[in-house]
């Protein structure tokens, strides 16, 4: 049943809680459903049975929940969704009974929803924790607490964490990829992913920056854009490719000089930074959140605190090895892995009753 992970014992029956806010998986961006899917998928291939909580317009195996009829987030909805979570909340009260054990996905609606259920509830959070909901959230230590990093985990040290990083199914890397003498940044074009410090480090490097980011839409990150990164694009060889597909996605990271992630807020994960190592990529990226745990530093990329030291280490890239790069991402970040370690928590919990 494993992947060669904890022994099987009898197959279980679990609920995966996912927000109505993104398709599982998503159709575009949506981290949290993304991992959601995964697990899913994973857990039904190795015989479990599994009941998603989600929007109608997911495509996932096994048994599907309705919460919504379309991902809200997609629609347009853009307003306070909290009747929406209550909604599927109750939706998965009532059905306890059928299942041995309640995953949640909901971040801070994990804590009511393990108060309300009458069996174990593991919640993992996908998010920030240093924020003010979360201040005083811990301090009963419910169980079954996971955490995406140990960075994430460190800002409430009261609670009984379980650390699981997360995994990907990785698709083979582009057979046509020649490797090339540009930098790529894939991903949103707001201030916290750090665009500045990419074309900076552009120009400071003397390399073409090739950017795969979602055309901003919301009011706030066309102001940014419009105001702050329109005006630096002249400074550097800067070309913006808009949001690509995963195939093109994966060839333009694999054929870069380096993949470029100078994060500028606290990750809580990072799956752009999996997907680059598990293509080969060596990586750039500041030393923010959990990005240093993801990253050997000097054997995968360079870990560095701003701009000019990511510039400075550009020209170590050469030194790096792809291959090593490659198969290390692929074992340590694996989705056989993370449900291994989800699989083991699973019957810790139910064993614990």
């Amino acid at each position: 049943m494993s992947r060669g992970g904890p022994a099987a014992a009898r197959p279980l029956r679990i609920a995966q809680v996912a927000p109505p806010l993104e398709a599982v998986p998503p159709i575009a961006y949506g981290g949290t459903e993304r991992i959601v899917a995964e697990l899913v998928e994973e857990l039904h291939r190795r015989g479990h049975h599994v009941t998603t909580f989600a929007s109608g317009d997911s495509r996932i195996p096994g048994e599907h929940v309705v919460t919504v009829p379309t991902a809200l987030r997609p629609m347009g909805f853009g307003e306070d969704p909290t009747r929406f979570f209550e909604t599927t909340l109750r939706q998965v009260v009532d059905r306890a009974a059928d299942f041995d054990l309640i995953h949640g996905h909901l971040e801070r609606r994990n804590l009511d929803l393990i108060h309300a259920a009458p069996i174990p509830v593991v919640s993992t959070f996908h998010g920030r924790l240093d924020v003010p909901w979360a201040r005083d959230a811990f301090l009963e230590r419910p169980p079954g607490l996971v955490a995406i990093s140990q960075d994430q985990a460190r800002v409430h040290p009261e609670a009984d964490w379980t650390v699981i990083h997360h995994g990907l199914t990785f698709g083979e890397v582009p057979v046509d990829t020649t490797v090339g003498e540009h930098l790529s940044f894939v991903g949103r074009i707001t201030p916290e992913k750090g665009v500045l410090d990419a074309i900076e480090v552009a120009r400071l490097t003397g390399r073409e920056l090739r950017i795969a980011a979602k055309v901003p839409t919301l009011p706030t990150e066309i102001e940014y854009f419009e105001a702050v990164v329109q005006p630096a694009l002249g400074l550097a060889d800067v070309s913006i490719l808009g949001e690509l597909d995963e195939p093109d996605r994966d060839r333009l990271v694999a054929s870069s000089h380096a993949a470029i992630i100078p994060s500028a807020w606290p990750e809580p994960f990072g799956l752009v930074v999996i997907e680059a190592l598990a293509l080969g990529t060596p990586v750039l990226v500041r030393r923010s959140g959990a990005i240093p745990e993801l990253v050997r530093d000097g054997i995968d990329g360079f870990v560095g605190d701003d701009a000019q030291q990511l510039a400075y280490f550009d020209a170590r890239i050469d030194d790096l090895d792809r291959d090593t790069i490659r198969a290390s991402a692929r074992e340590r970040f694996s989705v056989g892995r993370m449900v291994d370690r989800y699989e083991t928590l699973y019957r810790s919990m139910i064993a614990g009753r």
